[in-house]
């Protein structure tokens, strides 16, 4: 999506509302993780995965960049509501400028915003012939709002680096794991769910993705609760979610009220999380032909909470598996965690 050309070393960087999280691939067809870093962000610079402060992102990445010398090189990731994603039916089309042709005509009934106000871009996913004869294809459209881009370039541009390509972070999830926990067995139709600053749902057999949705509720809304009802600053209120979890005696020096606070936000965050999940589980059940989801996988910074996996899987029925990337391994959880969808954005250009 977007892309322009392929270097020898890029750096995926997947920017959220309270940090930014980078990682350099090096390689041609078979891509090696040279550095990593993650750094803070102040508040207010981005907000439900868009940038607010340019300056303040700007200034903030290229104090990180220069501390871990990484390479000016990005791939960008985009995950937020004037994204918007569709899958389209069409009859088999070889040729590239009608296939072009059909898709624009169609995204303009299917895609919640002006054409003229957004970057399109689309994949072929799929090609087959129905009982009929009839050659046809799945084709995924991605709508992007103009201006959403430019205030990410802008400040991306600010900070002295240079895009070489924006892409879906959903679709960069999907690419990051989509051959991990599958034992070398036929792919399994996985919803997959980042749980960060916002929570990113994709649905993808193999790593063809068949559907994918952004809601604003995330991690973040949640650390920001406990924030506020106990007077404590945001990354406090982060470290103490992780800390207490869903199950079991807290420990880190909590005493009980504090215990008491992080486990009631974390308990209406999931029971809030369980219905974003089932909604969409419904809302792509609901289309033509899609098949039936197997199992859920847990990644991003709220899949570090204990006991989360287990609420999900007791709430909702699903098989669900907390994964990282295997090139990850050697990292803490929760660098590898927060890492994920960085290293699904270099992946693509890395191995080009």
């Amino acid at each position: 999506m977007f892309s322009t050309k392929n270097t020898s070393s890029v750096v995926g960087l997947d920017v959220e509302a309270g940090s930014v999280a980078a990682i350099e691939l090096r390689g041609n067809g078979s891509p090696s993780v040279v550095r990593t870093a993650i750094g803070d962000l102040p508040p207010g610079a981005v907000d439900d995965g868009e940038v607010v402060d340019a300056e303040a992102l700007s200034v903030a990445l290229r104090a990180l960049f220069s501390e871990h010398k990484l390479p000016k090189q990005v791939r960008l990731g985009v995950a937020n509501q004037r994204v918007a994603v569709r899958m389209m039916h069409l009859p088999l089309i070889e040729d590239p400028d009608e296939l072009e042709t059909a898709v624009r005509f169609q995204a303009q009934d299917e895609l919640p915003m002006p054409l003229d106000q957004a970057v399109l871009d689309y994949q072929v996913v799929s090609k087959q012939t129905n009982d009929d004869g009839e050659r046809r294809m799945d084709v995924v459209a991605v709508g992007a709002r103009r201006d959403m881009l430019e205030g990410l370039t802008t400040a991306i541009r600010g900070a002295g680096l240079k895009p070489v390509g924006i892409d879906l972070s959903a679709f960069a999830m999907i690419r990051a794991l989509a051959h991990e926990g599958e034992g070398g067995g036929e792919p399994e139709t996985t919803l997959y769910c980042h749980l960060g600053d916002v929570t990113n749902l994709a649905v993808a057999h193999g790593d063809a993705c068949l559907f994918t949705r952004i809601s604003p509720f995330g991690l973040e809304s949640v650390a920001g609760k406990l924030a506020e009802r106990r007077e404590l600053p945001l990354d406090e209120a982060r470290r103490q979610l992780v800390v207490v979890g869903l199950g079991g005696d807290a420990s880190a020096g909590l005493d009980e009220l504090e215990t008491t606070a992080a486990r009631d936000a974390l308990t209406d965050g999931a029971a809030k999380l369980v219905g974003e999940l089932r909604m969409s589980l419904d809302y792509y059940g609901a289309q033509d032909a899609v098949p039936a989801v197997e199992r859920l996988v847990l990644c991003g910074p709220g899949s570090t909470i204990p006991g989360l996996a287990d609420h999900l899987e007791d709430a909702l029925a699903y098989r669900v598996d907390e994964l990282r990337p295997t090139a990850l391994a050697g990292l803490e959880d929760h660098e590898a965690a927060r890492l994920t969808v960085s290293y699904g954005l270099a992946l693509e250009e890395a191995v080009a």
